[in-house]
């Protein structure tokens, strides 16, 4: 069968795949949301699945190789994974606030991944990696991160970095060079980015001891499953553990696809213990979340009462909620103090910031020393400003 006979025979038995394409090239930019799931002429569309197999538009029915990439261990609409839903589901979808499902979810993770000392859920595998890689940065107090050439480790702009390269493009096969993988990624990326060569642990251990100074992290795909599932060389894996405890380089194993190859992970198939790991839909039966986590002492930092004030990464919502937050922000517009510490009162501009004078004399009175410009949490003193408790606006 010649490639012009197999797409015709593709395109008689699926009409209706065909007219969806276009009615969805009409409302999203090539198509579809997911760029992978493309290709020519146009992409089959799924109407269901069940076990392995997967129907159409047109009903054909196909054995399911890709399983979601690897995060549908279980099958299509599993019974359990299904009735598990719907129990919960009906109690609501999503709340402001922390449930007791996570705790469970996360004592049986933590239990299987004993590297996993602490944890934390995020919504998808892009997400776990970007947490993990902004953890390592505040514990090390570096900015740069290293990753492989032809690894993938999600969408945002650190990790959009050689994932795969033009020919002539990627510099030499000892030293990769860094190269945007899309368009948007800022040039200044590509400063901050390392790039190893795969299965080659003395071109990497030279690239890590030159770059250790300014190197908060190295993240790993301990399978590299975007590159075809490379197999790792012998003591590959081991020699990067020791370069990098050596040198003062978190290791992030980032098992989004890896994770189930055993129990523990690609971790304990191999015997490594990493610093951090990340997790994706597969801990989820699917559904959008992931994971990361690890050593306590890195992961605290992510803690709302267990790291120092200064130090600590706030969540995404936390600058949002309560919504009043924002509005008095709005008020005390280019002010150099802390919103929520003091800034509430009249409208009246104090010498010092932008704190309303009758706050300003109210926080004095409770010793707030708020300088007159600088850094919000440094007094004249030089010393951290503690954080104050939020109280309401309204009387």
């Amino acid at each position: 069968m010649t490639l012009e006979t197999a797409i015709r025979d593709y395109q008689a038995k699926t009409p209706r795949s065909r007219q969806l394409f276009e009615d969805a090239l009409r409302v999203m930019p090539g198509g579809n949301s997911r760029t992978t799931t493309f290709f020519d002429p146009y992409p089959f569309y799924i109407a269901r699945g069940a076990g392995a197999r997967i129907w159409d538009a047109d009903g054909n029915e196909r054995l399911d190789f890709n399983g979601n990439y690897t995060s549908l261990i279980l099958g299509h609409a599993n019974p359990t994974v299904v009735q598990a839903i719907q129990d919960a589901a009906v109690h609501g979808m999503s709340f402001p606030g922390p449930s007791e499902h996570e705790i469970r979810l996360a004592e049986i993770l933590t239990r299987r991944i004993p590297t996993m000392e602490v944890i934390r859920f995020a919504n998808s595998g892009t997400e776990a990696t970007m947490h993990a890689i902004r953890v390592a940065r505040a514990f090390t107090g570096k900015s740069k991160i290293a990753k492989f050439e032809g690894a993938y480790h999600g969408t945002h702009d650190w990790v959009l970095v050689s994932v795969s390269t033009e020919e002539g493009q990627g510099g030499s096969r000892k030293r990769p060079k860094s190269v945007a993988w899309s368009a948007g990624v800022p040039a200044a990326v590509m400063k901050h980015v390392v790039v190893l060569p795969w299965n080659d642990l003395d071109a990497c251990v030279k690239i890590l001891e030159k770059e250790a100074g300014d190197l908060a992290a190295l993240i790993i795909d301990p399978m590299l499953a975007n590159a075809g599932m490379i197999p790792v060389a012998e003591g590959f894996l081991e020699g990067l553990r020791a370069a990098t405890a050596k040198l003062g380089i978190l290791l992030i194993f980032d098992e989004v696809i890896s994770f189930r190859v055993a129990t523990g992970g690609a971790q304990a198939r191999f015997g490594i213990r990493p610093d951090l790991t990340t997790l994706g839909k597969i801990i989820g039966g699917g559904l959008a979340v992931g994971a990361f986590g690890g050593r306590a002492e890195v992961m605290n930092y992510y803690g709302s009462t267990t790291a120092a004030p200064s130090t600590r990464i706030p969540s995404p919502w936390r600058a949002a909620w309560p919504p009043w937050n924002s509005s008095r922000r709005r008020r005390t517009r280019g002010s150099t103090s802390s919103a929520i510490g003091c800034a509430r009162g009249s409208r009246r501009r104090c010498g010092r910031s932008s704190i309303p004078a009758r706050s300003r004399a109210r926080a004095r009175s409770s010793g707030c020393t708020t300088p007159r410009s600088g850094s919000p949490t440094t007094a004249r003193s030089g010393r951290p400003t503690p954080p104050r408790p939020w109280r309401p606006s309204w009387p």
